[in-house]
């Protein structure tokens, strides 16, 4: 067979463990690395892995010098806020001074402000905001994200959003999961009155079945949003139209959104910083994805983080995420998202990797299709500008992207880049 493309002389090619149920435990730090490796794409997928000697009998159209340089997979990220209108650089100025959120909110400022900038953008204007985003994410090596919305709290503004989500997937080579996230906060209009909005955001569930403007469906599960029996009702309403299951679980405290969770069979828990050690034993026993967001605790200047270590040393399957959004954790970058999992969870290089890729494409339904490289498989992998693959979660701050393939074709590089 002629290949389409051939890729040799990788100094190492990381190859996660194709599996089809997310990694546990201690299989999270077990990763497989290729030393001098090569592998062929034949029809935008993985047709070939071998040695670099072997790749010397390899027919190919195209072949590419990777110059000693690191190869994964295309990274996973499985909690991003990425179409909004606005931001708020001017309330960080307030949080340095001490003002409390509830007073920030109170003037008009927190989420309430991003809520009434998405409402007031045209879908053309979230579009091309949400395009530079989505270009700057790619850079540094994401090739399968996920997306919500969240900002519009009330029905016109959250189609909206998950229609330019939509447009976005059809435009863009980068694959996106969407995720409706009607509930992620009560609006002024619904105080007193909690119940009424959640009734009109399950009714909401119904157009965006209809219109097959989501796969996922999530609520905000937190002191002063939406408590367990509140979210235990939305989340079912959801499962039963067929949407797949995320929630914003005990992320200030513990309301029990991970037991809740577990217990509905949701796809993921996302935050978790308050999880009881009563919701990681249920976790270890399920095959939900622990989703932890360290860049928004380090952002917020919170001193606790998720318990990574404990969670994993208890054998539940842990994802990484940017959660990237306008108020709590403004940055497109996976990679020091790596880094901060390395200094303030305490995870492996081993364990990161693998929960950015192969578990974090289970935390969006994309097990077996995304986060690996294996014979059959999407031809999605990045060229990494390092000397090895422990190195990256050690060196932060940077972006350290040569380039990014998506089925087989370059879709991003840097000028220099091989």
């Amino acid at each position: 067979m002629k290949y389409d493309l051939l890729i040799y002389n990788i100094g190492q090619l990381i190859l996660p463990k194709q599996t089809t149920v997310p990694l546990k435990g201690e299989e999270m730090n077990h990763l497989t690395i290729k030393e001098n490796a090569a592998f062929a794409v034949h029809d935008r997928k993985i047709a070939w892995i071998g040695t670099n000697d072997e790749a010397n009998n390899i027919q190919t159209k195209e072949s590419l010098d990777a110059q000693q340089k690191v190869v994964s997979p295309g990274l996973v990220d499985p909690h991003t806020h990425l179409v909004f209108g606005g931001s708020r650089e001017k309330e960080l100025a307030l949080k340095q001074a001490g003002v409390p959120y509830l007073e920030i909110l109170a003037k008009g400022g927190g989420i309430l402000s991003t809520v009434v900038a998405t409402r007031n953008a045209t879908e053309e204007e979230l579009y091309e905001k949400a395009t530079f985003h989505l270009n700057r994410i790619l850079s540094y090596g994401v090739t399968t994200m996920e997306a919500k919305s969240g900002y519009g709290l009330e029905p016109e503004t959250e189609l909206k959003q998950l229609k330019v989500v939509k447009k976005l997937r059809e435009n863009n080579p980068i694959t996106i999961v969407s995720t409706f996230l009607g509930p992620h906060a009560i609006p002024p209009s619904f105080k007193g009155n909690e119940d009424e909005f959640l009734q009109e955001m399950v009714q909401l569930l119904n157009t965006v079945k209809k219109e097959n403007l989501a796969e996922f469906a999530d609520i905000f599960c937190e002191t002063g949003v939406f408590t367990t029996k509140q979210s235990q009702y939305f989340l079912l309403k959801a499962k039963e139209m067929g949407f797949g299951l995320k929630i914003h679980a005990d992320e200030i405290d513990s309301l029990g959104g991970t037991e809740l969770a577990v217990k509905l069979g949701a796809t993921s828990a996302d935050h978790l910083v308050a999880a009881s050690d009563q919701g990681i034993n249920m976790l270890s026993n399920s095959n939900t994805v622990a989703v932890l967001l360290p860049g928004t605790t380090f952002y917020l200047g919170k001193d606790t983080y998720a318990r990574a270590r404990i969670m994993i040393d208890e054998g539940v399957a842990v994802a990484l995420a940017t959660d990237f959004n306008p108020g709590s954790c403004v940055t497109e970058n996976l990679q020091l998202i790596m880094s901060l999992a390395a200094l303030k969870l305490k995870m492996t290089p081993e364990e990161i990797w693998n929960a950015v890729t192969v578990n974090a494409a289970f935390a969006i339904g994309k097990g077996g299709e995304a986060g690996t490289l294996a014979l059959g498989q999407q031809a999605n992998f990045v060229l990494w500008d390092i000397p090895n693959y422990m190195y990256l979660p050690y060196h932060f701050g940077v972006n350290h992207t040569n380039s990014v393939y998506i089925n087989g074709t370059k879709v991003w590089g840097r000028n220099n880049n091989v």
